[in-house]
């Protein structure tokens, strides 16, 4: 086990070789065949709301690397904040895909 560096603080990486030994794999298959009202949800109870779920949360969409050409202005309005540009870039070109997707 390594610590990772402080923009990972407290997380700790385990690798593993991937091999599963008999009694792990005799452990997962007798919890494969447990029916699901045998198995025991006390510590992780049940969501019975969903009113606060939001869909995609985790959601990472694939980037691409593209070449734009962009006037000079427009680049320097985008790059007066400092770092992040392209993102805000994209979020500006999404933000207008998603409204022109909904039709306003």
């Amino acid at each position: 086990m390594k610590t990772e560096n402080k923009k990972h603080a407290g997380m700790v990486r385990v690798e593993s070789d991937g091999t599963v030994t008999p009694e792990l794999e005799a452990e997962l298959k007798a919890l494969a065949a447990l029916p699901d009202d045998e198995i025991d949800t006390s510590d992780i109870p049940e969501i019975t709301d969903w009113s606060g779920a939001v869909r995609g949360k985790f959601y990472r969409p694939i980037k691409e690397a593209v070449t734009v050409r962009l006037d000079a202005d427009v680049l320097h309005w985008l790059k007066k904040d400092g770092k992040g540009y392209q993102s805000r870039l994209n979020a500006i070109l999404r933000k207008e895909m998603v409204a022109q997707s909904k039709g306003t």
